[in-house]
């Protein structure tokens, strides 16, 4: 007897992390179904999308570009959406097996939290969702016993290394950071970078603000918040080791001291395609790793002189309270003010750490602080930034 097909609600279809989960989802037609695909603006993408893939609903975000959205499908038995509050509410549709959050910062919390409570499981590649509110999340999945399936590769590595370990306790955790295209480049070199220059990954093909993130290390320091939340750890058991080749995605090293390892090429549909069919693998034509393509894998310790971000995601996990949120908002926005020529690259950790101390603090915040937090955070960086 075939399995039931599982039914995907794709948050943010149009992405990088989007259109290869519906790669994985064309590969394996007899295991997956579309139900649901939103797209925040892009809405030439989202109908070519629709139109394949022939989903139930379709939510565009920029409520100017329904007309267009709607118009073009209007021949197609697919109902039309605008509006943040329509991604909010569609994942309460109860043929939604899982709900794959791709959406960018944010803007995918809100979602996500109305998808647990309505008992959905997650395949979370919005990592912006741990790092601001881990808390309240993990109450929430206890509560409503459902599963997070982590979509990060390094919290994919991490995820796999536990499998079959879930009783044994875990001494440490190791996220590997590819270092970025600046890695090499000195201090003084990084006050010159320009905007081209950081999103020129040399390893992974990202969206325009992960790509950023990952030049300046925020992005390994929102994955060390969302590995303490995914993983229930103290921030003494999270390392971070710079390994330039991205062939080990994270380590896990457990109590006796042995560790284990996820390895593979940095390709982001194997953790997408492992979240979605877990806890079975399934075969695919991915390109396979050859040991003799890499006769070395380095390691090296981050320098958190150099990508103060870094340090700062640190601190603020340690710090707790409202701090993730904050320093998350005004990375959004800083990010945001450097793809638009309106600062220099070292000028984002400045506006984000000056942004924290400026942000009122919330020692046990609800999800109406975070909203509010997240609010106030953007207006004092925006402020910072002129």
């Amino acid at each position: 007897m075939s399995e039931k097909k599982k039914n995907i609600a794709i948050l943010g279809s149009t992405g990088s992390i989007g259109t290869q989960t519906l790669d994985v989802v064309k590969n394996n037609p007899d295991l997956f179904d579309i139900e649901v695909i939103t797209a925040n603006n892009n809405a030439e993408l989202l109908i070519k999308q629709a139109i394949e893939f022939q989903p139930n609903f379709v939510i565009i975000a920029n409520e100017a570009r329904y007309k267009q959205v709607s118009d073009a499908l209007s021949s197609y038995p697919i109902k039309v959406f605008a509006g943040n509050k329509s991604i909010e509410q569609i994942v309460e549709v109860k043929e939604i097996d899982i709900v794959l959050t791709a959406m960018v910062g944010f803007a995918g919390l809100l979602p996500t939290v109305n998808a647990i409570k309505h008992k959905k499981n997650i395949a979370l590649a919005n990592k912006e969702t741990l790092v601001v509110a881990g808390d309240i999340i993990s109450k929430l999945v206890k509560e409503n016993e459902v599963n997070i399936l982590p979509v990060d590769s390094e919290h994919s590595a991490i995820f796999q290394c536990l499998a079959g370990e879930f009783h044994n306790e875990i001494e440490k955790i190791y996220l590997t950071a590819s270092g970025g295209p600046f890695r090499t480049k000195t201090f003084e070199e990084l006050v010159h970078v320009t905007k081209a220059q950081a999103l020129k990954h040399p390893n992974w093909d990202m969206g325009a603000k992960i790509t950023i993130d990952s030049a300046s290390m925020m992005n390994k320091g929102l994955e060390v918040i969302e590995a303490k939340w995914l993983f229930n750890l103290q921030a003494e058991q999270i390392d971070v080791i710079v390994h330039p080749q991205s062939i080990i995605h994270s380590l896990v090293q457990y109590t006796d001291g042995s560790m284990k390892a996820q390895m593979g090429l940095p390709d982001m549909k194997l953790p997408i395609q492992y979240a979605l069919t877990y806890p079975k693998r399934i075969k695919n034509n991915f390109e396979r790793f050859n040991f003799l393509n890499y006769p070395e894998l380095t390691f090296e310790k981050p320098d958190f002189n150099k990508f103060k971000n870094l340090q700062i995601a640190f601190d603020a996990m340690n710090k707790g309270g409202n701090t993730a949120c904050i320093m998350n908002a005004a990375n959004e926005v800083v990010v945001e003010g450097f793809l638009k020529d309106k600062l220099k690259f070292l000028e984002m950790s400045e506006i984000i750490e000056k942004t924290i101390n400026k942000t009122t603090f919330v020692a046990n915040p609800s999800l109406n602080d975070y909203i509010e937090s997240d609010k106030e955070a953007r207006i004092i960086s925006k402020e910072l930034i002129k």
